[in-house]
């Protein structure tokens, strides 16, 4: 079973145990603390996601003795709606007891690489600055988002990542384009013709 699967596992287990035991009333300076604690576990970990990107591959940055490491992830998306545009993106994954239980909150480091894999078309019409993926990067609050323009004057789609906060976001971000071009002999689309106006 993948570290993921069994750290969805553990904590799916965990809040329902935690619930039930605060919910049963048998201590009542114990209920309050251990509803808190099943309130604070995240149900997936921060990591799992039903139809999330591709994991590629994980390289330790920092080796933890009995916990898991910290670790640089390597993912893969398709944009949902140009095909034959994908984008790879990396970013820091905290290990230790925060990271295992879901609750760290990660930092904003995040690179964006994205490419024509493939013949450009677009399955509707977006607007400047469309949502991509999202993903949570803390328990409360924090979200990175990969989101997608398009440059009339040149034809060419711009990928943007960057993390926000309900408060305060971050400044970090990276910026990927994406040329329209032709593919196999076919005539190139104009980015600007699917732009919602």
């Amino acid at each position: 079973m993948p570290l993921s699967s069994a750290r969805q596992s553990f904590s799916r287990l965990a809040y329902r145990g935690l619930a039930a035991l605060a919910t049963a009333g048998r201590d009542r300076l114990l209920a309050p603390m251990l509803l808190a604690l099943a309130l604070m576990l995240p149900l997936g970990g921060a990591t799992a996601w039903a139809d999330g990107p591709d994991l590629i591959f994980k390289k330790s940055t920092v080796w933890k003795m009995l916990t898991p490491d910290h670790k640089l992830a390597v993912y893969g998306i398709d944009d949902p709606v140009v095909s034959g545009v994908a984008c790879h993106f990396t970013t820091p994954e905290k290990g230790g007891l925060g990271g295992f239980f879901g609750v760290s909150e990660e930092v904003s480091d995040i690179s964006l690489s994205c490419h024509q894999t493939g013949p450009i078309s677009f399955n509707e019409k977006f607007e400047q600055g469309d949502v991509v993926f999202s993903e949570r990067r803390s328990l409360l609050f924090k979200r990175m988002q990969i989101v997608r323009g398009c440059d009339e004057k040149r034809n060419t789609l711009i990928y943007l990542v960057y993390s926000d906060k309900l408060i305060e976001g971050s400044p970090k971000n990276a910026t990927s384009a994406v040329p329209v071009t032709p593919w196999g002999g076919g005539e190139a689309q104009r980015c600007a013709d699917w732009l919602k106006r």
